[in-house]
């Protein structure tokens, strides 16, 4: 049940071996990794692939509220207890009762609600604002941040007791620079969905426009990825996105091939299967080997294509 997580690749292969052995049991996760690597669609695979699965899934992105605003987000608040609360309200917590809450971006939240938000963690209760009665809940608690949270906890900005709790189990997702070898299914997943949602019939990226889709280095990961094919797919006329459409991506913002020379000549093999469709005859005369030696190379990078 991973069909939103599109990749082969030997690191993502490693993220769904962790979200299979975690997903049947209890434990809270923490999903880490950069902005836009997919950490919502891992919590939301865990949680389909769990004993809660019939449960509601309840997310909470916790940059998007004030610090009140957010208490009262999580635990509800009876009428009166601030300015504008004309009414009773339920939190997410009471939402998400017998399934799972995600709380996104928790490396952003307020000292106070860290405090509130580990007793729950501890105690599985918790009171309203404007109330001292407890609410007992059965929820499950995965997190997600791009921070490190600890350098948060070295620096006194993040409780070190609450770090531990949220971070039972850990998955971090790789960027997209670190898995290019996914780039063309995932481009092709992505051509299907905005076909439908834009009502083209666009087939495919041409060769020349893939090389430059191999070739950069996505500081914003597949969120960005999926906005250059859906720009390119708006524009596009034909049922091939040729390399015009990306010239969007300025020259200033490829980045410089930097590492060691095992890395550069991992990403040159990669980009050269891709390329070649998995020929490794073509992809080892090429690169100048033979292809008992591009066998030991793709082996010893452990690149799955």
């Amino acid at each position: 049940n991973f069909d939103e997580i599109i990749g082969k690749s030997n690191s993502i292969n490693k993220v769904l071996e962790m979200v299979k052995n975690v997903s049947p049991t209890t434990a809270t996760v923490l999903i880490t990794g950069e902005s836009g690597t997919g950490k919502e669609l891992i919590a939301r695979a865990i949680h389909k692939n769990s004993l809660r699965k019939n449960g509601p899934f309840v997310v909470v992105n916790c940059v998007a509220f004030s610090p009140t605003l957010l208490e009262s987000e999580l635990f509800g608040h009876e009428k009166g207890s601030f300015t504008g609360a004309i009414a009773r309200r339920i939190g997410r917590f009471e939402m998400a009762n017998g399934g799972t809450i995600f709380l996104d971006e928790i490396g952003e939240i307020d000292p106070t609600i860290q405090t509130k938000l580990l007793r729950v963690l501890q105690e599985r209760e918790f009171e309203r604002v404007g109330s001292s009665r407890s609410i007992k809940v059965d929820v499950r608690i995965l997190s997600a941040t791009n921070k490190d949270l600890k350098k948060e906890v070295e620096g006194r900005r993040f409780r070190e007791d609450l770090f531990y709790r949220l971070n039972v189990f850990n998955v971090d997702v790789p960027p997209l620079r670190e898995r290019k070898e996914d780039i063309p299914l995932i481009v092709e997943h992505l051509i299907a969905k905005y076909n439908k949602i834009l009502n083209k019939k666009v087939k495919k990226v041409s060769v020349k426009a893939m090389e430059l889709l191999l070739d950069y280095d996505y500081p914003g990961n597949i969120r960005e990825l999926e906005n250059v094919i859906e720009r390119s797919m708006i524009m596009a006329k034909d049922e091939i996105i040729d390399e015009k459409y990306f010239n969007f991506i300025s020259k200033e913002t490829y980045i410089e091939k930097k590492g060691t020379l095992k890395e550069v000549e991992k990403e040159l093999i990669i980009k050269y299967l891709i390329q070649n469709k998995g020929n490794r005859t073509k992809t080892a005369e090429i690169l100048g080997i033979s292809r008992r030696s591009l066998q030991n190379k793709i082996k010893e990078y452990q690149i799955n294509l």
